[in-house]
């Protein structure tokens, strides 16, 4: 056998060896071994930087949240006070980083006192602590991310989007926010705020999550695009000059009611009373 061997050329050794039935399999370990080791030399070292980048934010919103969220919101985000008489914020746990850039990026929260309503205010953290709590918030389960600028972006929209943004923004939101978007009552002490110093990217929000009293519009309900036409609309109502001369806040019939009756009433009752001061004047003179 050996002599056999001996006798075949150098290449038919080769080939014969290469013939073997476990030869493909050689091979594929090899390449799966050759890319292993290519991609362990290129790739970690920006994997690792990446991760340790987002561990190290995540480790800074958790600090953030410790100091000014967990007295009300719990040390973990699973809500409730810590029975000293706090606040009591419902769990957090998957609210997702929108919920948290839209609270935390309108001065919403942190909240000073309990009420009906958290109203808006001064914003409290920079962008960059925004971030790290939202990131934090949106690393215990999953939810809303919060959207990316090209979502929102509505400087290029045609007069097409933007009637379609009022039709959606009609069906959808003026039982609350009002037909021109300035806000309006809601039961027990709640209101809907006016969007006119609203910014996109916090209309986008408070759709996705559906902050206090207004329901959540999710991109099963409201497509993405629907959400842009949407403000869309919002931004050429704050544009769009009152034809009237005044606006009277845009309250419809009420604000216009009201000053119909101030005004043209009591323009009324004055010509009324002076009226009849001259005809008393004038009684008393021919006496």
């Amino acid at each position: 056998m050996s002599e056999k061997r001996l006798s075949l050329s150098p290449a038919r050794f080769l080939s014969a060896r290469r013939r073997h039935r476990s030869a493909g399999l050689v091979v594929l370990l090899f390449g799966l071994l050759a890319v292993g080791s290519a991609y362990a030399a290129f790739a970690p070292d920006n994997a690792v930087a990446d991760t340790s980048a987002q561990s190290q934010q995540i480790e800074e919103g958790k600090k953030l949240f410790a100091v000014g969220c967990a007295s009300c919101h719990g040390l973990n985000a699973e809500g409730g006070g810590n029975g000293e008489g706090k606040l009591a914020g419902p769990s957090l746990i998957g609210v997702g980083a929108a919920a948290v850039d839209f609270q935390v990026g309108t001065g919403r929260m942190p909240a000073q006192q309990p009420g009906a309503q958290i109203p808006q205010k001064p914003v409290t953290y920079s962008e960059a602590e925004i971030e790290a709590m939202a990131a934090y918030v949106a690393s215990l389960s999953p939810g809303p991310a919060v959207p990316a600028e090209e979502s929102y972006d509505v400087s290029k929209a045609t007069d097409e989007q933007v009637t379609r943004g009022g039709e959606l923004f009609r069906t959808n939101c003026t039982a609350c926010h009002n037909f021109a978007g300035k806000g309006g009552a809601l039961p027990n002490g709640r209101y809907a705020p006016s969007l006119m110093d609203s910014s996109g990217k916090h209309i986008y929000e408070a759709m996705l999550t559906g902050p206090q009293q207004m329901p959540v519009f999710s991109d099963q309900v409201l497509q993405p695009e629907d959400k842009r036409d949407i403000i869309a609309y919002i931004t050429a109502l704050r544009e769009q000059k009152d034809p009237g001369g005044f606006g009277l806040g845009r309250l419809g019939p009420f604000s216009e009611g009201l000053w119909g009756w101030l005004v043209g009433i009591g323009l009324l009752v004055c010509a009324a009373v002076w009226i009849g001061a001259k005809g008393v004047k004038a009684k008393g003179a021919k006496a």
